[in-house]
């Protein structure tokens, strides 16, 4: 997703506004009262408010990505880690290697002599109401059974990200992106600035949800040997049959290791602060999901 503005009064385009981040962020600019241009494949949703446009860009003149933290993410612990990171030379899934392709590609095409300002927000583990994936897939994940184990100590440190912080981000960006401004063809780190441990995070919201946390516990160097042995055969089956597995090197260390990142850099230029605290944000998430609450 990305979003552009147009300096004369207060518009904007959001670019793939209607999807889940999307959605959020055109409904916030709405509030502030911009004039808000949606471009995507598809019409997400109704708004008086905002007119919509399949297949038409408008004229750029500023341009706001949305990349992702886990473009510098190789498997390996992350503790603090700033946006001077080097890129992953093995990203961890196709979906972030066309991050890291889009972050490059709109970063490098910053031209503040030429009008055109580039900058790229990097939110991790980006979480809330009507997101379609991590809790959705969660509570699955719990009610066939997968939700029973633990990867490593439960220690490992992980940002996650309310949707409300990362709309937040976008806008402050957008609104400060200007010749001369320290955003230009820059990236920044959006998060809670919370990290949490990964398996806290995911008890919360299933006790929340009313299913019971994982009670048992693999060694990280086990899971993650286990992930390389079934990769091994799943790859010398594939002549015959084709498997999608979930049950991957790169998700064990996604599970296992940690990878918190510093926002530094947005508080300093941005101004950036969460909105909106870890604590309310869980709390705000799980009361948004009643329909995958088990009954008790």
């Amino acid at each position: 997703m990305a979003t552009h503005w147009r300096p004369a009064g207060k518009k904007c385009t959001v670019i793939g506004g209607s999807g889940f981040l999307g959605q959020h962020l055109v409904e916030r600019l709405v509030e502030k009262d911009y004039s808000v241009n949606v471009f995507d494949i598809r019409k997400g949703f109704d708004n008086s408010k905002v007119q919509f446009f399949l297949g038409n860009l408008c004229e750029k003149e500023k341009l706001v990505l949305t990349s992702s933290a886990s473009v510098v993410f190789e498997g390996t612990d992350i503790k603090g880690g700033t946006e001077d990171l080097p890129y992953a030379k093995k990203p961890i899934d196709y979906y972030t290697e066309t991050k890291i392709l889009q972050e490059k590609e709109v970063l490098n095409a910053s031209e503040p002599e030429r009008n055109f300002f580039t900058t790229a927000i990097r939110p991790h583990g980006i979480f809330g109401p009507r997101d379609p994936q991590l809790v959705p897939v969660l509570i699955q994940a719990a009610k066939s059974g997968k939700m029973k184990f633990m990867i490593g100590d439960g220690k490992n440190l992980v940002d996650f990200t309310f949707v409300e912080n990362v709309v937040h981000g976008h806008i402050l960006a957008a609104e400060q992106l200007q010749r001369d401004s320290p955003l230009c063809g820059k990236a920044f780190h959006i998060t809670n600035d919370e990290p949490i441990p990964f398996w806290e995070f995911l008890s919360r919201v299933l006790t929340g949800l009313h299913y019971d946390p994982p009670k048992y516990r693999i060694p990280y160097w086990l899971a993650y040997y286990l992930s390389l042995l079934f990769s091994l055969v799943l790859l010398l089956l594939s002549p015959l049959v084709t498997v999608h597995p979930t049950f991957t090197p790169m998700r064990v260390a996604l599970a296992g290791t940690f990878h918190y990142y510093s926002c530094e850099r947005a508080k300093r230029d941005l101004g950036y602060k969460p909105v909106v605290r870890l604590d309310e944000a869980i709390s705000r998430t799980v009361k948004s999901y009643p329909h995958l609450r088990r009954a008790t």
